[in-house]
């Protein structure tokens, strides 16, 4: 259990932790403190941060794993699954939209699988890189209310939530594009 492993670790054990903030609400519709939901927010970032450290460290010490490998992509979509889940129950996400980007992320692991089973390896791509950049730049928005953008009577959350799906249905089909000529060889 190298360091870039325990990152990754570290970054499923926050999920619950982050959840309990944003979620956690008594009597409904009350928070049990000021600015819970900004106590979220810092930790998903945190969280989504840890994404970029632990593959820079795994590359930059030689400490690439299989474990990494497998738990560093399943890390992220757990956060982003949970992320988007709770802002569909807090009504700040359409469901149609958390669907569908949930849906590909699905797809892409299907995928993924298929092919490590004849021994392809489907590595990310720019565009899923990109995907994954507007996603959390989105829900870091939503999170935080648009602040302190807000403040100028500027809205980014939704606008980049709509960016994150057309990046997230465009890497899709172009894992499925590259995953097809891959598996027909």
């Amino acid at each position: 259990m190298n360091l870039p492993n325990r990152l990754t670790l570290a970054r499923i054990i926050l999920i619950p932790v982050f959840m309990t903030f944003l979620l956690l609400q008594v009597p409904k519709g009350h928070t049990l403190f000021p600015h819970q939901d900004m106590v979220a927010a810092v930790i998903f970032i945190f969280a989504s941060a840890t994404d970029g450290l632990d593959g820079y460290i795994a590359r930059k010490r030689h400490q690439v794993t299989n474990l990494g490998k497998f738990m560093d992509p399943l890390a992220d979509k757990l956060l982003v699954s949970a992320a988007l889940i709770s802002l569909v129950e807090l009504g700040a996400v359409p469901a149609w939209v958390a669907w569908i980007i949930l849906a590909r992320e699905f797809a892409v692991t299907g995928l993924r699988a298929i092919a490590a089973v004849d021994g392809v390896v489907i590595s990310a791509s720019k565009l899923g890189k990109i995907k994954t950049i507007t996603q959390v730049v989105a829900i870091t928005a939503i999170l935080l209310h648009d602040w302190p953008l807000s403040l100028i009577g500027i809205h980014v959350g939704q606008p980049f939530l709509y960016i994150a799906l057309i990046f997230t249905v465009i890497s899709g089909l172009d894992y499925l594009l590259k995953s097809r000529k891959l598996l027909h060889k």
